[in-house]
């Protein structure tokens, strides 16, 4: 087992990718280590690479067009009038206020999906309250993640959507159809344990207050909340911003098409004269620039897991493994997630894994007999771990960027640590036992 193909593959891609080396190259690197281990001509390996890459087309179209949305959604203003009405009109107890970061931190992957970008624009004008209030701030750093991961995991819009498309097809793509579940109805499991993991992290571990210096902002030049901050005023451009955005939104529910509704969401905008037709360019560059790297690391994943499946590593691996543990089902849910928590804790990105864990999962799952609905949660569960802990992702890079705007903020330890702690230990709890039950 221990010459297998896949298995090399993936521990020099997880080994490149902790050693800081840029996913995308870890990723060909490591399809081309795989190619040579199983004894694949090298040119044959990059056409499977390159070949590969097209199962992804949509996702990566979709990350595109919903980043040129947020984009155009960000440059009207709209988000910054409905993150400044709310970061002013928040009252009550440091608890509540986390809670209802956590809450509204939601919206950006599903109801408004402008991702991580609405963190700079609500977040720095409440860290004098957070001070005052003496709040830790790791609870609201597991506050903005568990808002940025649980929403697209649980829900099946926006960001939502590709997750739970990508979970489809990948798994499809590697003998198993699972055309017929809804993997919303499975994944509320995952999105169970961060809500637990919430919890616990807001209402015990970080329960006590921690003092922060509230001066030492004025040499990173953020503007305190007690400072007189420009109002903005909600007028017509606005208004057919947040139109274009539900219209977006009802589209991808109506039809079930993103990038329909991407379309339809920025139509409206220029029809409404929220932003201009000649700016539409603009805005797919910045869409590009936004998501443009995400998508094309789903690209790559994509050609990559169709590399290792090609090697033929999968079979012989799947062979070994359930040689040692038999049938055991609990000890293969086991492995199986903390193999994912490895590739993904590497990679940084739950999107990007899906391929890769999908291609070994799919097999190892049929031999081992884990239902459809198991599966479904084995790789959903494995695939969420990375966003959560990883100091490479975008659910814990947005949140350290926000609170760190005075440097009181340490981004592995009071960012990293503190998600990885409250959500992906109850994610992998949840997910064994999940799935030795479906």
């Amino acid at each position: 087992m221990l010459t297998n193909p896949v298995l090399i593959s993936v521990v020099v891609m997880v080994g490149l990718s902790l050693f800081k080396l840029n996913v995308l190259l870890a990723l060909i690197v490591a399809a081309i280590v795989a190619g040579l281990v199983a004894g694949m001509p090298l040119i044959d390996t990059m056409e499977t690479l390159i070949g590969g890459m097209g199962g992804n087309a949509e996702t990566a179209l979709n990350y595109i067009l919903l980043g040129a949305l947020a984009a155009a959604i960000h440059q009207t203003g709209a988000a910054k009038i409905v993150t400044q009405r709310l970061s002013r009109s928040i009252r009550g107890t440091g608890r509540t206020l986390i809670f209802i970061i956590a809450f509204i931190s939601m919206f950006s992957q599903n109801l408004i999906p402008v991702h991580i970008a609405f963190i700079p624009i609500l977040i720095p004008p409440l860290i004098s309250v957070f001070n005052k209030l003496k709040i830790d701030r790791r609870a609201v750093a597991t506050a903005l993640t568990f808002g940025l991961k649980s929403a697209y995991i649980t829900i099946p819009v926006g960001y939502g959507l590709i997750f739970h498309n990508i979970i489809r097809d990948e798994m499809a793509q590697s003998g198993m159809d699972v055309s017929d579940i809804s993997i919303w109805q499975i994944l509320w499991i995952p999105g169970l344990a961060m809500l637990v993991g919430l919890v616990i992290a807001v209402l015990i571990t970080y329960r006590k207050p921690r003092e922060y210096d509230e001066h030492s902002g004025k040499k990173f030049g953020y503007k305190d909340r007690d400072e007189p901050e420009e109002e903005v005023k909600l007028n017509r451009t606005h208004i057919f911003a947040l139109i274009g955005a539900v219209s977006a939104l009802v589209v991808q529910l109506a039809v079930g098409s993103l990038v329909l509704g991407a379309i339809v969401g920025l139509a409206i905008m220029v029809v409404g004269g929220a932003i201009k037709w000649t700016n539409l360019d603009g805005m797919v560059k910045d869409g590009i620039g936004m998501m443009g790297f995400i998508a094309f690391v789903m690209l790559v994943a994509s050609g990559y897991g169709d590399v290792i499946r090609a090697t033929g590593g999968v079979e012989t691996l799947v062979e070994s493994v359930t040689g040692i543990i038999g049938d055991n089902q609990l000890l293969a849910a086991t492995g199986m997630i903390i193999l994912g928590l490895f590739i993904t804790i590497g990679i940084g990105t739950s999107f990007g894994t899906v391929p890769i864990i999908a291609a070994i999962y799919v097999p190892l799952a049929v031999e081992l007999g884990f239902s459809p609905a198991a599966t479904i949660l084995l790789i959903g569960s494995a695939a969420a771990l990375g966003d959560a802990g990883s100091p490479a992702s975008d659910s814990t890079l947005g949140p350290t960027a926000g609170l760190n705007v005075d440097g009181q903020h340490d981004h592995i330890w009071d960012t990293c640590v503190a998600t990885f702690t409250h959500f992906d230990i109850p994610i992998i709890i949840f997910g064994i036992i999940g799935a030795v039950i479906l």
